[in-house]
C-alpha cells in the first residue's frame, strides 16, 4: 500500500505530516511513500531530500489523493480535499470531529476511514501517538521566545556595571502540557515563574520543574484530571470567582502572563479580564494560546498582535507549532509512524484496522462507510492520582508519650539479647575449658559491637563501611600464615583456605574502596 502526504492548504500553514525521515521508517514497515511536489518546503525538506530518501515525488495534489491507499495531514481537510476521498482509502489527520459533521458525514458517504489524531485517548499506551501534546509542547516553548521577542527587558535578573536588573515575572495559567512546557523555558531563561491550574495534582510537578505553584485559599473537590485524560474539569462559580480575584491581586506585579486553559469541546473561559490587564504595567506582554477557541482574554484578537492603550502587547497567533515547522513535522510525523506501525502488526505494508484496539478504536470517527464518533471510553483508563492522605499533626504531650513507648520498648529488646546471651554463653562455659572461653568471650563481644555499630550507620554507607572493614579486618592472614607451615596435612589445608579467602577479603575491599571513591572523581 502506498502512503501520501499532500501539501498543507491551509493558509500559512507550514508544517508536514511526512519528513523523509519518518518515510524510512514507515517503507520498513512494508509501505510505498509518495509526498506532492514542495510539500516539505515549508519545513525546511527539500523533495531532494524526499527523493533520497526512496520517496516518490508526485506533481499535483489530485494525483497524490488518486495514487494514495493511505493520506497523511495536518490540518483538517477542506471540502477540495474531502471531496477526493474514495472507498477504502484512509485518511489520518486532525479532523475535530465534535465540530466538524459535514467532514464525517462526507468520508461516510465516501466509504473512508478516518483517523483523527486529536482523539487519540490519554492512555500510557499511547503517548507515542499523542499529536496534541506533541503540538502543545511547541506551543508552550514557542509561546515563551514570542513573548521574550516582544518584552523589553532580560529575562533573567543580572547586576551589572550599568546598574541592577530584575528578572521578570512570568505566571503561566494552566499547567497541561503547553503550559509546562512554557514553566521550564520560563524558568530556564531565568524568569521567576508563576503557574496556576485548577487540579491539584499538577501542583509538584510544576514545583519540580522550578516555578512557584499559585495556590488559593478555597476548599473545593477538583475532579483528577487523570480521570479524564489530562483535561481540566469545569469549576464552580464561587470557585471561579476566587480564581479571579487571586489574578486581580497578581496583575499589578507580572511583566508576562501566558494563559493556555481549554476545556474540550468548548469556548476557551475568560481567565484574564480587561481590568486585570489596564492593571499591568506598560510593556507587559500577554500570550493567549486559547485564541483560537476565543481567548483566555477577551481582548485576544486571533492571528494578531495588539497594543492596548496602557502599553500591553496581547499576541493572539493560532500558528504556533507552525512557527516551529521543522521541529513541529518532525514530533507530528514521528507520532504518525507510530500510529502506522500500531495499524501494521504484520509489518507487510498492509493495514489491519482493529477496531477491538482501544487506541485504533478511540482515534476512529468513520469506517467501514459509517461514523464512529463519538468513541466508547477505552477500557484501559489514566490512573488518577490517589488524594494525600494528612498525616495527624502530635500534640507534645503525645509526642513525649510515643518517644516514652518507644524507648521502653528497645530497651526491653535489647535486655531480653543480654539476658538469653549470657546465658548461652554460661551454658558453654560450663562445658568448654578455660582456653577455649577466653578467645570466645572476645569474639562474641566483638561481634556485639561491630553490630552495634554498623546498625547505626546510614544504608547509604553500608558499602563502603563494609569494603573497608573487610580488607582491615583480613589481618587474620597472618594467622594463616603461620600455620601454613605445620607439619599437619590438615592444618596445612585449612591455612591454605584461610590465606585464600582472606586474599580476596582483602584485595575485593579495597577493589570495592576505590570504585565507590572514583564515582566521587572527575574524569
Amino acid at each position: 500500500m502506498k502512503i501520501g502526504a499532500p501539501k498543507e492548504v491551509y493558509e500559512g500553514e507550514a508544517r508536514v505530516a511526512m519528513t523523509p525521515d519518518s518515510a524510512l521508517q514507515l517503507q520498513k514497515l512494508g509501505y510505498d511513500c509518495a509526498i506532492e511536489t514542495g510539500a516539505g518546503a515549508g519545513a525546511g525538506f527539500s523533495d531532494d531530500a524526499y527523493q533520497a530518501a526512496g520517496v516518490e515525488i508526485i506533481k499535483t495534489p489530485a494525483a497524490l489523493w488518486k495514487s494514495a491507499d493511505i493520506v497523511v495531514k495536518v490540518r483538517q481537510p477542506n471540502e477540495t480535499e474531502l471531496k477526493r476521498l474514495r472507498e477504502g482509502q484512509t485518511l489520518i489527520s486532525f479532523f475535530n470531529p465534535a465540530a466538524n459533521t459535514e467532514g464525517m458525514e462526507s468520508a461516510k458517504a465516501k466509504g473512508a476511514n478516518v483517523i483523527a489524531m486529536e482523539m487519540v485517548p490519554r492512555i500510557s499506551r499511547a503517548q507515542k501517538m499523542d499529536a496534541l501534546s506533541s503540538m502543545a509542547n511547541i506551543a508552550g516553548y514557542r509561546a515563551v521566545i514570542e513573548a521574550g521577542n516582544n518584552f523589553g527587558r532580560f529575562f533573567t535578573g543580572q547586576i551589572t556595571a550599568a546598574g541592577k536588573v530584575p528578572p521578570a515575572k512570568v505566571l503561566v495559567v494552566g499547567a497541561g502540557v503547553a503550559g509546562l512546557a512554557a514553566i521550564g523555558t520560563s524558568t530556564s531563561l531565568g524568569a521567576i515563574t508563576y503557574a496556576f491550574d485548577v487540579r491539584p495534582e499538577v501542583a509538584e510537578q510544576v514545583e519540580s520543574m522550578g516555578a512557584q505553584f499559585v495556590f488559593l485559599d478555597f476548599e473545593e473537590e477538583q475532579q483528577d484530571g487523570a480521570a479524564t485524560g489530562g483535561y481540566a474539569s469545569v469549576s464552580s462559580p464561587e470557585f471561579h470567582a476566587a480564581q479571579m480575584a487571586k489574578f486581580r491581586e497578581l496583575a499589578p506585579e507580572m511583566d508576562i502572563v501566558i494563559t493556555t486553559a481549554l476545556i474540550p469541546n468548548r469556548e476557551a473561559p475568560e481567565l484574564w479580564t480587561p481590568d486585570m490587564v489596564a492593571s499591568m504595567k506598560p510593556g507587559s506582554v500577554i500570550v493567549d494560546l486559547a485564541a483560537e477557541k476565543g481567548g483566555n482574554c477577551k481582548l485576544t484578537v486571533a492571528d494578531q498582535k495588539i497594543v492596548t492603550d496602557n502599553g500591553v502587547t496581547i499576541i493572539g497567533y493560532t500558528d504556533f507549532p507552525s512557527r516551529m515547522a521543522a521541529q513541529a513535522s518532525t514530533l507530528y510525523a514521528t507520532n504518525i509512524r507510530h500510529m502506522m506501525t500500531d495499524l501494521t502488526p504484520g509489518k507487510d505494508g498492509q493495514i489491519v484496522h482493529n477496531m477491538e484496539d482501544d487506541v485504533i478504536r478511540g482515534a476512529t470517527v468513520t469506517f467501514g462507510g459509517e461514523i464512529t464518533f463519538p468513541p466508547p471510553p477505552p477500557k484501559i483508563k489514566a490512573i488518577a492520582a490517589k488524594p494525600k492522605e494528612k498525616v495527624k499533626e502530635l500534640t507534645p504531650t503525645e509526642k513525649r508519650a510515643q518517644e516514652v513507648a518507644a524507648f521502653k520498648a528497645q530497651t526491653k529488646q535489647q535486655v531480653t539479647l543480654l539476658v538469653v546471651g549470657a546465658v548461652l554463653l554460661l551454658a558453654v562455659g560450663s562445658i568448654a575449658p578455660a582456653s577455649f572461653m577466653q578467645h570466645f568471650i572476645v569474639f562474641v563481644l566483638s561481634v556485639f559491637v561491630g553490630f552495634q555499630v554498623i546498625w547505626n550507620v546510614s544504608h547509604s554507607l553500608h558499602t563502603p563501611l563494609m569494603a573497608v572493614t573487610n580488607a582491615i579486618s583480613s589481618i587474620i592472614i597472618l594467622g594463616a600464615l603461620m600455620q601454613i607451615g605445620s607439619g599437619s596435612f590438615l592444618v596445612i589445608v585449612l591455612a591454605s583456605l584461610s590465606v585464600f579467602m582472606a586474599g580476596i577479603n582483602i584485595f575485593g575491599g579495597f577493589l570495592v574502596t576505590r570504585r565507590m571513591l572514583a564515582m566521587f572523581q572527575k574524569s
